[in-house]
């Protein structure tokens, strides 16, 4: 993992070319694979691989390196320090997700915020991104400042800061300081009022990490936490349940009512997130799993959307769904994209997302079966809004005052490909991530 590392900082000075830089990146994502295993491999300085990091580690370099694909040279200002900032995230994920002490996940999980806020902050589209990224810092620092004080003392008590020697039966409030960071994170229904201004004032690169990688912190971080303190998961768990499946409800109706592509994208990741956040309260294996898978999927599947919706802003210079429409007359090789893309959103075979929902629903059926009703609702609803963005934007008139079009070009084939291919095939070697 330290070589990793190393490699990561020794790309530095390859920032003045950006596609030997992503060059670098695909050869780092076949590194990965072929050395490193995902059984418990301890590398030093307290960093270690196991199970539930290998394939978190494995897919933000891959959306690293697809965030590059996606901001060609033309597109940006000062495009060096924009490199830098992407290889500064990467590095600071990828340490998050292999420190086996919490001090140091700790750190790397706030810094990680650093890059990013940068990255929405010198890179967006509107005025209104510094509000977004005001938004963005100051929800994670309210709920990060009770997190650090709860793990000085967890390390106090325990003697030690390695999560895996940890163990203790905390009191409510120390659980609340200890969750409340990864909640926000992830994010759950009601700490969610970040994610759609972060995301749609974020630049197209700012979206993809955003949805792909950095709420995958979230959700992580809560399974670290479930090792320490299991007991106090299991008995205050049934009130993020109900708040994560009322959530998921709520926002895919909301999701229906938006009008700007890259809103209603981001509203579907709190639906899908609150998924996630059940499967995790429901302390059960199929409940776990089902969460991980859908958290890969989802990573893969809604940084592919915000792709699609950036190709067309960049046409039309809209986000609006009434303005972009009748795009299968422009671009007929592109609906395809779209519909392979939004056959995913739903959790259609052979995606892995389709494996986390049916894993999803097992754990909470078997842990309550009164949560069909919402399960039901939440599934359809999903159904619908992925079909709603998919026939708004491709059937319909076009709008009167587009007159010249291009139609897509190789590398955005190859971007929404790269998407597609990882989310569709990796069900067929579902052993990699168990």
């Amino acid at each position: 993992m330290l070589k990793m590392i190393f490699i990561c900082i020794f790309m530095i000075p390859l920032i003045f070319n950006m596609w030997v830089m992503c060059n670098m990146m695909l050869l780092m994502t076949l590194f990965f694979i072929i050395f490193f295993d995902k059984k418990m491999l301890y590398v030093g300085y307290m960093m270690q691989i196991d199970s539930m990091s290998y394939s978190l580690i494995l897919l933000s370099i891959w959306i690293s390196f697809l965030m590059l694909l996606s901001s060609p040279m033309y597109k940006y200002n000062n495009m060096k320090l924009f490199v830098l900032m992407v290889l500064l995230l990467m590095i600071f994920l990828i340490m998050s997700f292999c420190s086996s002490n919490l001090m140091i996940f700790y750190i790397c999980f706030e810094t990680s915020l650093i890059p990013t806020v940068l990255i929405i902050m010198g890179w967006g589209y509107q005025p209104e991104r510094i509000v977004a990224s005001y938004y963005l810092l100051f929800y994670t620092l309210f709920a990060s400042l009770p997190l650090l004080m709860s793990l000085i003392m967890l390390s106090s008590m325990n003697l030690t800061s390695i999560m895996f020697l940890m163990k203790s039966n905390v009191n409510l409030y120390m659980y609340m300081s200890l969750i409340l960071a990864f909640l926000v994170k992830i994010p759950l229904f009601m700490f969610h009022f970040w994610l759609p201004k972060a995301h749609v004032e974020a630049p197209i690169s700012g979206s993809m990490i955003l949805a792909g990688v950095l709420l995958k912190l979230g959700g992580y971080g809560l399974m670290r936490m479930m090792m320490i303190m299991p007991f106090m998961f299991l008995k205050l768990g049934y009130i993020w349940i109900t708040v994560s499946m009322f959530g998921s409800v709520m926002i895919s109706i909301l999701c229906m009512t938006q009008v700007d592509m890259k809103s209603m994208i981001a509203y579907s990741s709190v639906a899908h997130m609150g998924l996630v956040v059940s499967g995790i309260m429901t302390m059960n294996k199929w409940g776990l799993l089902g969460s991980y898978y859908m958290m890969i999927g989802h990573g893969l599947c809604s940084s592919g959307l915000f792709c699609l919706a950036n190709i067309l802003y960049e046409r039309t210079g809209s986000r609006s769904i009434l303005i972009n429409k009748g795009m299968l007359t422009y671009m007929p090789s592109m609906t395809l994209m779209w519909f392979l893309m939004c056959a995913s959103n739903m959790s259609c075979p052979p995606t892995i997302m389709l494996v986390g929902e049916m894993m999803i629903i097992n754990g909470l059926f078997s842990w309550n079966s009164l949560m069909m009703m919402m399960i039901i609702m939440s599934s359809f609803l999903s159904a619908c809004y992925s079909l709603y963005l998919f026939s708004c934007t491709q059937h319909g008139h076009f709008f009167s005052s587009s007159f010249s079009f291009n139609s897509g070009n190789s590398r955005e084939f190859f971007l929404i490909m790269m998407h597609w291919v990882p989310l569709n095939l990796i069900i067929l070697k579902l052993n990699l991530m168990l």
